[in-house]
């Protein structure tokens, strides 16, 4: 859950429950909840209660808990005026047809990065990337492109907001070692994840620029190691490139949050 600041009080723990609801990325009971939850029983259900009540939360025949239809009419609107997705949706859908492998679009949010679109050409593999899903930017192809091109003041602030733990035995695992990998990046234009976040799955990325050369977001190809090796990925650089570039022209006019 995201880290709340003292002077949020009943809204900030609500927030926070609505987080734990999310991220088991599935419908979740009670005792599930309070499992992880840093709240007494009696307040936790009165939090669901509430959240319930307001439509944030849906409660289900079954007893379990999920997001309910306000918060997701609240989370397409937000999807629609704030990110990235709307603009580049006709680029990454060509983008998977063209190369058949699956194509990720995030922006990052407080260090790590946010999956805003997701689309998969084929069903033979999946990862672990979902729309609304966060993931560490250090682990992460769309995650390094990002950091790789930020301003040094947010690169530096970025830079203190990432674990370094090892998800598999190929995480990078120090900021020296991030950073040597970031210069890399921008000298190449491109990125990888050789199975850095996720066993078996690769991926190459590269960063979409705006006209003033600020980095709005990052797109990727992602795939199964038994389809192609992180080498083999170079293939589909010059079409990645292009579309990134395809998407920062048109997102030029349009004003992100900083």
């Amino acid at each position: 859950m995201n880290k709340q600041s003292p002077g949020d009080g009943t809204v900030g723990k609500a927030l926070e429950v609505l987080d734990c609801v999310a991220e088991f990325g599935r419908p979740v009971r009670f005792a599930e909840l309070l499992e992880v939850s840093p709240y007494p029983k009696a307040t936790l259900y009165r939090f669901l209660q509430t959240l319930t009540n307001q439509n944030m939360l849906a409660y289900n025949p079954d007893g379990t808990y999920w997001l309910g239809a306000r918060l997701m009419r609240l989370a397409h609107a937000a999807w629609k005026t704030a990110s990235l997705a709307p603009i580049a949706r006709p680029y990454i859908e060509a983008l998977a047809t063209e190369v058949g492998e699956s194509v990720h679009l995030a922006q990052l949010d407080n260090g790590q990065v946010l999956f805003i679109d997701k689309l998969k050409a084929t069903d033979q593999f999946d990862t672990l990337a979902r729309v609304g899903q966060v993931a560490p930017a250090y682990a992460t192809g769309v995650g390094k492109c990002i950091l790789a091109f930020l301003a040094p003041k947010r690169l530096e602030l970025a830079l203190q907001q990432q674990s370094f733990f090892r998800y598999t035995d190929d995480t990078i695992g120090s900021a020296a070692e991030l950073i040597a990998e970031l210069g890399v990046i921008r000298r190449d234009g491109v990125g990888f994840d050789r199975q850095e976040h996720q066993h078996g799955i690769n991926s190459i990325a590269a960063p979409i620029l705006d006209a003033n050369g600020r980095v709005i977001g990052a797109l990727s190809i992602a795939t199964s190691t038994t389809r192609h090796t992180a080498e083999g990925l170079k293939a589909f650089r010059p079409a990645l490139l292009r579309t990134a570039q395809k998407i920062g022209e048109e997102a030029t006019h349009w004003h992100f949050p900083a």
